[in-house]
C-alpha cells in the first residue's frame, strides 16, 4: 500500500500546501479529506504565488489526479471562481479533479449566519473565518444539508433549502440579520449545477481502487491537529475531524489503507483567531517573527499570532495521529535571532508535566529550554549536514523529544528549498 496522509500537528498554517505539492511530484492521487475554503493553502512555484482554498495542492503537478472527499464542505461559487483562476493561469481541471457526490454545499445563509454569530459573541467570539463552515457542518449533522449529489433533483434541491432556511430563520431574526430567499439561492444553485455535476465522482472507491492497485496515494487534511473538533484546544476549533483519522472517515475508506502518516510543523508556531497559546509571543521577536514569516491568513489576510515551538504538543500530535515523521517547515524565519527557546514541558499547580495538559491548557504555564541561534542563512542549503549546527541541533531536538524522525525540512518558501531525507512513499 501507498496513502500518505499528510496531518498539521499544530493550530494550521503550518505549510501543508508546500509539502502536499512537493510530495505530489511523484504521487498519482491527492484527496482532500476534510474542511472548506477557510484553509488555504499557498503554494510558491519559481516566482508564481498560488493560494488554493479547495482544490488539494497536488493540482499543480501537471499528471496528478485530484479529488475532494465528502469529509469536506465546500462553497460552490468560490470553487468555480478557484477552477477558473487556476485554468487561467495554465493550469488543467478538466479529467483532473473529482468531488465527491456526497459532498455539502455551502450557501449563502451559512455564510450571513457565520457572520451574524461571530459579531455577536463579542468577546466570547471564536475567531472563525467567516465562511459558512460551522453553520453547513450544523446542518449536515441535523440532516437538513444540501449535497452535491441533491443538485440532479432541482425540486429535492429545493425543498432542502426551503426547510433549512425555515430553521435557520428564528436564529438569524434573533441576531438582527436577515436570509436570502428560496429563489434567489435557488436560482444560483441552479447555474453552479451545470459546472460542478461533471466533477461528480463516488471518490471513495476512486480512492481504494488506487491504493489497491498500488498508486501513490496522498490524503491531505486541513488545519491542524489543535483545531480538531474533538482533540483541539475546544470550543476553539473547527467544525471537522483535522487529524490522520479522519482521511479515514472524510473519504470512506478502512484504516488498513493508510500506509503512513507525515505530521507538520513549523520551527515556531502560529495561530489565527481566538483560543489558548501558552507559547505565544506578544512582543517585537513575536512581530518580527510574524514579518519574517509573511504570517498572515491567506484566506483572511488576518495576522496570525506567533509564539515558540512547543514539544508537549506536538507529542500529543504524534500520539493522536501516529505521526511516523516531521515536515518541519520555515527553519529559515528563525535565522538572526541570538536565542531560540523551546517547549519542553508544562507547570501545573501539582507538578510539572511532560504531556500536553489540553484540558487544562488555559491553566498551564510553558516550562522552555533555550538554544543559541545562527546567523548563516540557510536557504540555499539542501542537506542536513550542511545546515549551521545550531539549526541542525533544533531539528535533532524535535526528533529526539518526539520520538519521530524528520522526513522534510523547508528552508524556504520554493519548491526547491527543501531538504528530503525521506521518501514518505517508500517502505
Amino acid at each position: 500500500m501507498s496513502a500518505v496522509v499528510v496531518v498539521g500537528a499544530q493550530w494550521g498554517d503550518e505549510g501543508k500546501g508546500k509539502v502536499v505539492d512537493l510530495l505530489g511530484e511523484s504521487a498519482d492521487l491527492v484527496v482532500r479529506y476534510a474542511g472548506g475554503p477557510n484553509a488555504g493553502h499557498t503554494l510558491v512555484v519559481g516566482a508564481d504565488k498560488v493560494v488554493v482554498r479547495h482544490i488539494p495542492s497536488g493540482i499543480l503537478q501537471p499528471r496528478t489526479i485530484c479529488a475532494m472527499a465528502q469529509g469536506m464542505v465546500v462553497d460552490p461559487g468560490a470553487l468555480i471562481a478557484e477552477m477558473d483562476a487556476l485554468e487561467a493561469r495554465g493550469v488543467v481541471t478538466k479529467d483532473r479533479l473529482f468531488l465527491s457526490e456526497l459532498v455539502h454545499l455551502i450557501l449563502p445563509y451559512h455564510q450571513i449566519l457565520d457572520a451574524l454569530r461571530e459579531t455577536a459573541a463579542a468577546e466570547r467570539k471564536i475567531g472563525t473565518t467567516k465562511k459558512g463552515i460551522g453553520p453547513t457542518y450544523e446542518d449536515k449533522v441535523a440532516r437538513r444539508g444540501v449535497r452535491l449529489t441533491d443538485l440532479r433533483d432541482p425540486a429535492r434541491a429545493r425543498g432542502l433549502v426551503a426547510a433549512a432556511l425555515a430553521a435557520w430563520a428564528p436564529v438569524a431574526a434573533a441576531l438582527g440579520g436577515e436570509l436570502p430567499s428560496v429563489d434567489a439561492v435557488v436560482r444560483d444553485l441552479e447555474k453552479q449545477a451545470a459546472r460542478l455535476l461533471p466533477l461528480a465522482a463516488d471518490t471513495s472507491r476512486l480512492v481504494d481502487a488506487a491504493v489497491k492497485r498500488g498508486a501513490r496515494v496522498l490524503l491531505e487534511g486541513a488545519q491542524g491537529t489543535m483545531l480538531d473538533i474533538d482533540h483541539g484546544t475546544y470550543p476553539y476549533v473547527t467544525s471537522s475531524s483535522a487529524v490522520a483519522g479522519g482521511a479515514c472517515t472524510g473519504i470512506g475508506i478502512g484504516p488498513n489503507r493508510i500506509h503512513r502518516v507525515v505530521g507538520l510543523t513549523k520551527a515556531y508556531a502560529t495561530r489565527v483567531g481566538e483560543g489558548p497559546f501558552p507559547t505565544e509571543l506578544h512582543d517585537e521577536l513575536g512581530e518580527r517573527i510574524r514579518q519574517r514569516g509573511g504570517e498572515f491568513g491567506s484566506v483572511t489576510g488576518r495576522p496570525r499570532r506567533t509564539g515558540w515551538i512547543d514539544l508537549p504538543a506536538l507529542r500529543y500530535a504524534a500520539l493522536v495521529n501516529g505521526i511516523d515523521g516531521w515536515a518541519i517547515t520555515k527553519l529559515d524565519v528563525l535565522t538572526g535571532l541570538d536565542e531560540v527557546a523551546v517547549c519542553t514541558e508544562y507547570a501545573l499547580p501539582e507538578g510539572n508535566t511532560r504531556d500536553l495538559p489540553i484540558a487544562r491548557i488555559g491553566e498551564a504555564k510553558a516550562i522552555y529550554q533555550r538554544l543559541p541561534g545562527w546567523k548563516e542563512e540557510i536557504g540555499a542549503v539542501r542537506s542536513l549536514d550542511d545546515l549551521p549546527s545550531r539549526a541542525a541541533d533544533l531539528v535533532r531536538m524535535i526528533e529526539v523529544e518526539t520520538e519521530v524522525p524528520a522526513f522534510v525540512v523547508s528552508v524556504g518558501p520554493r519548491r526547491d528549498q527543501t531538504i528530503v531525507l525521506r521518501d514518505a512513499f517508500e517502505a
